[in-house]
């Protein structure tokens, strides 16, 4: 009897430039673009095996979906799902790690270089004639930043950290970074170290109870004058008001981030509206070769566990 294999959210990852053919020829599929939660417990009622996104999986959800064996992620977390309650039914629960990195640490440089070369603002003000009336063959609007020999902090040091810490290190800049786990390695410090000598700090960690806010106006108090802020990890690794603040006050020069606390963004994110704020709208992971990587990781999921081998196994 064929699996019935469902797609709650396929669109976000699947806009129509990839196919779900390999997922076709393992089971009975439906995909949906996108499942609003009234529709949820209807659509996973007879799912065997489900691929989401960003679609929550809760108790509940588990109770609707009695056949239930298999959830893989089209991401690397996996916080949507309540674990308890898919080790309660039973439910394998799968993920794509690493098919990012690549691509993370790409958008990571591509924040940073936008703060430090201002590339966009020279771009329009040359189009809007300011060249063409200058009195010199140069202008700048903005004071633009030298890369080499700045200190760059990473908060997290898996392989998006290291990638990153790899382009730095191009840059000729010089890394520290702190980790869960103290490692006998000079360039990991105390978190407290790291804030005091970063002049660019990188948030590369995955959220927690714990971390939840852990940039928030003390920790910027401890940071050096006018340094950079630059978040690809989880928006709510950082307390927004506080990074405003920290802004308005000069405290950092810029802040750059590629997520937000709440996605899509809210029209009163206090960061739409802040200086020196660089905003898109959670996009490092969506290069086609990175979504093809994403796919590829998930078709295996399912196809290693038909096979009674599951593979990127969470619980």
């Amino acid at each position: 009897m064929m699996m019935k294999i469902v797609v709650l959210d396929g669109f976000a990852s699947n806009p129509g430039d990839l196919s779900w053919e390999a997922l076709a020829q393992m089971g009975e599929l439906q995909v949906y673009d996108r499942t609003a939660p009234y529709e949820l417990h209807e659509r996973i009622a007879d799912a065997d095996i489900i691929l989401l996104n960003k679609t929550p999986m809760n108790a509940a959800a588990f109770q609707a979906a009695p056949k239930l064996k298999l959830i893989s992620v089209l991401a690397t977390g996996y916080n949507i799902i309540d674990i308890e309650a898919a080790k309660a039914h039973g439910v394998r629960v799968c993920n794509a790690g690493s098919y990012s990195t690549n691509a993370v640490a790409q958008m990571t440089f591509a924040l940073l270089l936008e703060a430090t070369q201002q590339v966009g603002s020279h771009n329009t003000a040359v189009r809007d004639g300011q060249w063409s009336q200058s009195k010199d063959f140069c202008f700048w609007n903005t004071p633009l930043m030298e890369l080499a020999g700045k200190t760059m902090g990473l908060v997290g040091f898996g392989s998006i950290a290291q990638a990153v810490a790899k382009i730095a290190e191009a840059f000729g800049m010089k890394i520290l970074y702190t980790a869960r786990r103290k490692r006998n390695d000079p360039r990991c410090v105390s978190l407290e170290e790291l804030l005091a000598q970063s002049d660019i700090l990188s948030l590369h960690c995955p959220l927690t109870a714990d971390n939840t806010g852990m940039i928030n106006e003390e920790s910027l108090g401890k940071m050096k004058d006018g340094a950079i802020l630059i978040n690809t990890a989880r928006g709510a690794l950082v307390d927004e008001a506080a990074v405003c603040n920290a802004l308005e006050q000069g405290k950092l020069a810029y802040f750059a981030a590629d997520v937000v606390s709440k996605e899509p963004i809210s029209p009163n994110n206090p960061l739409l509206h802040a200086k020196n704020c660089y905003l898109t709208p959670h996009i490092a992971w969506a290069p086609k070769e990175t979504r093809e990587r994403l796919h590829a990781i998930n078709e295996e999921n399912v196809r290693a566990f038909l096979a009674g081998c599951p593979q990127n196994v969470i619980v």
